[in-house]
């Protein structure tokens, strides 16, 4: 009841009602074109490697794009920028559906659409999450925080629970067409939002963007707390998260399943994330986030342990449920304290930081496991990257008091750290 009361605070302000409206109508389809893509790429090759190569296709634009998108979310109109991207979003999916259902995809064309995607989503995730503190009370920030990354988990619930049957039934197809107008939904109903005009630019534009976008790589590189956090944040994402993006190796090479199977364990980490957000929701407090941060990983690397370790679908379920819930303890931390512990100015170009973290650290993940997927099998380099996810938890851990300090105090002032 205490998380629904955090949570109901949030929605009590108009703008985050039509907000999280919005995402959870994107989002959901954003996860079924991800399950229809991924599969699609699986029956047309055949191969882990491919699938991965998919996947980083899709999320690997953020290392060359999120900076760029960060500075340029700080100096334009974020509202319109917010629109501009998820336009793209959606006519990129369209013309992957028509292409589909016309017989003419080939895994060229397909890993060509998804970069663009991937740029396109690079330029939407700043711009929107940097809307979020214009859109409730301060007070009620880290509530909005929790129920952002709580809207994209019952989307990774749903959009999966939608996409099985409905490739099952129909082919991929479908499903991405259904992702082109949940984008155009969400086009549509931006400019609805009232947001004060210092929310929605950070600054004033200078003369030169990429200066912009060094300032703000330095800045979080110098800060005490952010540094540190969103580091470690980007090796648990590249040693963890590719097994989520390659799913369907797993589903059938160990545990012998089909598109159905696929629908499931995504729906399970939804499920799972879903969950542990309302537990994290209801604390209603900054401090100790950081130390849930770490403890995150180190409860996402066994439970994905387990999930490799088995043959037992079942088994394999619940370790999906509990690679969720990690995954959204550690995802809602970081980025609470992300947006707590920002200069207003820079905000931007901190949360684009964790959006390349989030995409393109994961793309790399899956590059990497599903090239020694073929090599050495599924299951030996995920544990060995389970392992190294240990070590980074214990540098954590050992240096969590500094860490936590910078971050869960008092905003620090952002030009004592450029």
């Amino acid at each position: 009841m205490a998380a629904f009361s955090t949570l109901g605070r949030a929605l009590s302000h108009r703008n985050a009602r039509i907000f999280f409206g919005a995402s959870l109508t994107a989002w959901t389809g954003l996860w079924m074109h991800r399950i229809a893509v991924s599969w699609l790429a699986w029956e047309l090759t055949g191969s882990a490697f491919w699938v991965g190569v998919v996947a980083f296709c899709d999320l690997a634009p953020a290392v060359v794009f999120s900076p760029l998108a960060g500075a340029v979310a700080d100096r334009a109109d974020r509202l319109r920028m917010t629109m501009l991207a998820q336009a793209a979003i959606g006519l990129n999916a369209a013309a992957i559906a028509l292409l589909v259902a016309a017989g003419w995809m080939t895994i060229g064309i397909l890993l060509v659409l998804e970069v663009l995607g991937g740029i396109a989503a690079s330029f939407a995730q700043p711009a929107r999450q940097s809307l979020m503190p214009g859109l409730v009370p301060r007070a009620d920030l880290p509530a909005a925080v929790a129920l952002n990354s709580l809207t994209f988990n019952v989307a990774r619930f749903i959009g999966p629970a939608l996409a099985g049957p409905l490739i099952a039934v129909a082919g991929v197809w479908p499903p991405i067409a259904v992702n082109a107008l949940a984008y155009a939904f969400a086009t549509l109903t931006t400019p609805m939002l009232r947001v004060d005009e210092a929310q929605r630019r950070g600054h004033a534009a200078t003369a030169s963007l990429f200066g912009e976008m060094v300032d703000g790589l330095r800045y979080a590189a110098r800060h005490p707390g952010l540094g540190p956090i969103l580091g470690f944040a980007a090796v648990a994402a590249i040693l963890l998260r590719g097994v989520q993006e390659i799913l369907p190796p797993f589903v059938e090479r160990v545990f012998g399943l089909g598109a159905e199977a696929l629908a499931l364990l995504t729906a399970a980490f939804g499920v799972g994330a879903l969950v542990s957000g309302l537990v994290v929701a209801a604390r209603g407090r900054l401090a100790g986030t950081t130390r849930l941060a770490v403890l995150g990983v180190l409860a996402l690397g066994l439970a994905t342990a387990g999930f490799v370790a088995t043959g037992w679908f079942a088994f394999g379920v619940l370790c999906a449920a509990l690679m969720g819930a990690a995954g959204s303890v550690h995802g809602i931390s970081v980025q609470t304290l992300a947006q707590s512990a920002s200069d207003p100015a820079m905000r931007g170009r901190v949360l684009s930081l964790w959006g390349l973290i989030t995409r393109a650290c994961p793309a790399l993940g899956a590059l990497i496991l599903g090239a020694a997927g073929e090599v050495f099998g599924l299951r030996w380099p995920v544990l060995v990257a389970v392992a190294l996810s240990l070590l980074a938890v214990a540098w954590g851990l050992a240096r969590l008091p500094r860490i936590a300090e910078a971050l869960e105090g008092p905003p620090q002032d952002g030009h004592a750290n450029r």
